[in-house]
């Protein structure tokens, strides 16, 4: 027989007067939650504590949304005209606030995420389980602590480098950017070493060798170490595990993760609409076809400059426009029935959309359903194939060798049949042209925060000219207060060590 609610609080009751005077009744040890004494003893523990790292990807504050808002919502891609005075401060660099939810919430997850790689890094090695494993697992957790650090170091700067397993007390160093960059080199040519090349696929989504790789390349990329970024990328293309697609608008749809295209993605699903996040049960949805959603459907936080749809220009060999528009953007001229409605028009039918408008469509559900909520099952895909091909092409043309780079950019052309560049180009007409296939391949993906950074825009004045020129946001940033975003406050008050980004 059940117990009514009623009956249940008058047994607590009970309970609590019979035992008042013992002082170890609330130090108790829950016995459905393992304590850190408990953990860590076996082969699935060590599994489940490497998982866990994973699962903090899937935070509304790291990679489900406030990622996107950093890396793609602040760059000239973009820009907002959400009522959200928060948001919309953060993204047209007025933050006046350095606890501003968007910026220290991402601080605060990437660094829990840090936390328990950390967690791995420091109590695996003690357990007795097969080796093989145990270095994989080990390697996996400094692939995840380095991705976290890539994100750290590239939008705040001098950070906070934490090596060990951190409590309350500790207090780490604060880094400068190039010294993360090092860590994060010096860490992934550790774990590439016992990466796996690939997964079965009850295992697809863990980080691999090519992923490891991929990142390091990255790293350098971001260093301006052109012939070490190269290398990382020869080993990936070199590898046989990676091709492209045949179909661009696979690489963003849930019925096409884990591709060949796909060297590290982070995975959600949509299955279990349970509202909360980072616990066992909780919803594992991304969040951003929400908010990047167009009027009707999401909220259109964040919504796409009309230079970037002309940038689109490209004709294919039988004379279309560049399919790559069409799956990037929401248009009325490329998209005119959205999620199964007319872009303008007024009526059940339509969306209402005033047709000067430009929405993103990539990682939005409009294939396959009519309407968005936080709950999306498309996985995020953080490294593509495409991205390095275009990554070795810049790098090798930076080295000067132009001509080595043209096939590899004539790979990803020539997946949507656009017609191949010509041998001879000098290596600044390429590194311009480089500029314009990576937003047109790229766009909405949060490689342009980071490409920006590489080509020096923040850092000139002519730069600022040339991104004000695309985007009118721009005429609000100031260097180099813009360039970074504010550690939060509430993390200096608690280390007075730890300096300020400039400006704020």
């Amino acid at each position: 027989m059940t117990i009514s609610r009623f009956s249940r609080a008058a047994l607590a009751s009970l309970l609590l007067l019979s035992t008042g005077c013992d002082k170890d009744l609330l130090d108790q040890v829950n016995p459905n939650v393992p304590s850190s004494n408990q953990f860590w003893k076996t082969q699935d523990d060590a599994n489940r504590g490497v998982l866990a790292v994973y699962s903090s990807q899937q935070i509304f504050s790291t990679y489900s949304l406030y990622w996107h808002f950093a890396t793609t919502g602040r760059t000239d891609e973009s820009f907002t005209s959400t009522p959200d005075p928060g948001l919309n401060q953060y993204l047209v660099f007025r933050q006046v606030s350095t606890t501003d939810g968007r910026s220290a919430f991402m601080w605060n997850d990437l660094y829990r995420m840090v936390y328990r790689a950390n967690q791995v890094l420091a109590n695996v090695p003690g357990i007795s389980m097969d080796e093989t494993l145990k270095k994989q697992i080990l390697a996996e957790a400094l692939f995840l602590r380095s991705s976290c650090y890539y994100d750290l170091g590239l939008l705040f700067g001098n950070i906070p480098l934490v090596l060990e397993q951190a409590d309350a007390n500790t207090r780490a160093p604060q880094a400068t950017q190039e010294q993360v960059y090092a860590q994060i080199i010096s860490d992934l040519e550790k774990a590439k070493v016992d990466l796996p090349l690939s997964y079965d696929a009850a295992n697809k989504g863990r980080a691999t060798r090519g992923a490891a790789t991929a990142l390091m390349g990255k790293a350098y990329m971001q260093l301006r170490k052109w012939s070490d970024a190269s290398a990382q990328f020869a080993e990936v293309i070199s590898s046989g595990q990676y091709s492209l697609v045949a179909n661009y608008a696979d690489n963003f749809t849930e019925s096409n993760e884990n591709n060949s295209e796909s060297i590290y993605e982070i995975q959600f699903s949509g299955v279990n609409k349970t509202f909360g996040q980072d616990f066992v049960g909780a919803a594992e949805g991304n969040e951003r076809a929400q908010f990047f959603g167009p009027p009707g459907v999401g909220f259109t936080d964040v919504e796409v400059r009309r230079w970037l749809f002309e940038e689109f220009d490209d004709k294919t060999l039988a004379g279309d426009v560049d399919p790559r528009r069409d799956a990037t953007l929401f248009s009325a001229v490329g998209t005119p029935v959205l999620y199964g409605k007319n872009f303008v028009g007024v009526g059940p039918n339509s969306l209402n959309i005033n047709p000067s408008r430009l929405l993103w469509r990539k990682y939005q559900n409009d294939r396959t359903r009519n309407f968005e909520d936080f709950f999306s099952g498309i996985n995020i895909r953080l490294i593509r194939y495409a991205d390095v091909l275009l990554m070795q092409a810049e790098a090798l043309n930076e080295q000067g060798q132009t001509a080595a780079a043209v096939p590899l950019i004539n790979q990803v052309r020539a997946r949507v049949q656009l017609t191949p560049l010509a041998t001879g180009l000098s290596q600044d007409a390429l590194r311009a042209q480089l500029r314009h296939e990576r937003i047109t391949e790229l766009a909405g993906e949060g490689s342009r925060w980071g490409d920006l950074v590489r080509y020096g825009l923040f850092d000139s004045p002519a730069g600022l000219n040339e991104l004000k020129a695309r985007d009118a946001d721009f005429n609000n940033f100031v260097a180099p207060r813009n360039k970074l975003l504010p550690i939060p406050q509430t993390d200096i008050d608690i280390d007075r060590r730890l300096v300020q980004n400039p400006g704020y």
